[in-house]
């Protein structure tokens, strides 16, 4: 019994101590130290600006730039978007990739307020893929202002403003930089025929729609015209357009509805790998070639002829740069121009000779 009461009384003592203890906590402790303690639930106001936004390069092109909208009939059957680079008193001038508006009978054109706008296609160039449409002057909002290509730099910020998969998503802005510069990449056009275009590359997304309009830089300058994508399952974000030099230098002719002049060698020709094609025109080989183009045929009263070029001759450079296949050869002809002068090299049997040649007849 005498156990049972000291156990009670410990129990009460301790009790007794604990709330003294507390009392003297609350009471005797410093307010600062509290206040201390708490510091780390204090919230704090924080403003976040936005340090890199292209805001004001958007606005400069944003108005200019249409979806473009291609009909046979009274079929849609083609999508893609342009950009007015130009306006006079009665029209207002726009610029989209020839693919665009291919074998289209009427085109009409969305501007970035929903507005739908009749437009006439003033010309054509299947090998560069541009094309120049016109609208009323009334309905131009904005004219891009064209910059300059060859003062970029890679690794430049750079967007673009399209329509990818229609009008659904026009006005479209996606931002990456220049990731490179003077790609070459052959395409096989409409004609069937493979043609090498020099482009610059980009990974701001581009996308089915976006053909045709424009890449711009910080400044709100337009540098180039989107033009294509490479699709394949390893391969992500590289876009293609083509430099604003090479459309500004057939604005003029096309908007007349005029040809772009280029110049004809007079040779037909075929890959040196295409060893069906050799067999089948009896043309042999005395030795291998990693790359170049065999002529098959020179046609009468042309440079080609002039040049003394025959049919077996293996062209393997033009100007010092090396030829991979029949169109590297054509871009660098093209390049070259009108009333310039090419000099080729290349194999008669197993001896090497050079030929000069006068561009000057056009296609």
């Amino acid at each position: 019994m005498r156990q049972k009461a000291i156990y009670i009384g410990s129990i009460i003592v301790a009790l007794f101590a604990g709330i003294i203890g507390t009392v003297a906590v609350i009471y005797y402790i410093p307010k600062e130290s509290a206040t201390t303690d708490l510091v780390y639930n204090d919230k704090k106001n924080v403003t976040i600006e936005e340090s890199d936004t292209i805001q004001s390069a958007i606005s400069k092109v944003y108005d200019a730039v249409y979806v473009i909208e291609s009909y046979r009939g009274n079929t849609l059957v083609g999508t893609g978007t342009g950009f007015a680079y130009k306006k006079d008193d009665n029209s207002g001038y726009i610029v989209t990739n020839q693919h665009v508006v291919e074998n289209a009978t009427a085109v009409r054109v969305i501007n970035a307020d929903g507005e739908e706008i009749e437009a006439k296609v003033l010309g054509t160039d299947v090998y560069a893929d541009i094309a120049v449409l016109a609208i009323d002057a009334t309905a131009v909002k904005q004219v891009a202002i064209l910059g300059d290509s060859t003062e970029s730099q890679l690794g430049d910020t750079v967007f673009t403003v399209g329509s990818p998969m229609g009008s659904d998503y026009r006005g479209t802005v996606t931002k990456g930089i220049l990731s490179g510069k003077d790609r070459t990449v052959t395409v096989t056009l409409s004609t069937g025929d493979d043609f090498m275009m020099e482009l610059l590359q980009t990974d701001a997304a581009i996308n089915p729609g976006n053909s045709g309009g424009p890449l711009v830089n910080m400044n709100g300058e337009v540098i180039g015209m989107n033009s294509l994508k490479l699709v394949k399952d390893e391969i992500e974000g590289m876009g293609f357009a083509i430099p604003i030099e090479i459309v500004e230098s057939e604005l003029d002719a096309l908007e007349k509805g005029e040809e772009i002049q280029r110049p004809v060698v007079g040779i037909e020709t075929v890959d040196v790998s295409n060893t069906y094609t050799l067999l089948r025109n009896r043309i042999r080989l005395e030795r291998e070639f990693d790359q170049g183009i065999v002529i098959v045929n020179v046609e009468q009263d042309t440079p080609a002829e002039s040049a003394g070029l025959k049919s077996g001759d293996v062209i393997v450079a033009v100007d010092g740069t090396e030829i991979k296949d029949a169109a590297h050869f054509k871009y660098l002809i093209y390049k070259a121009g009108m009333g310039n002068t090419v000099t080729v090299e290349y194999y008669r049997g197993n001896d090497k000779h050079e030929a000069t040649i006068k561009l000057t007849k056009s296609l």
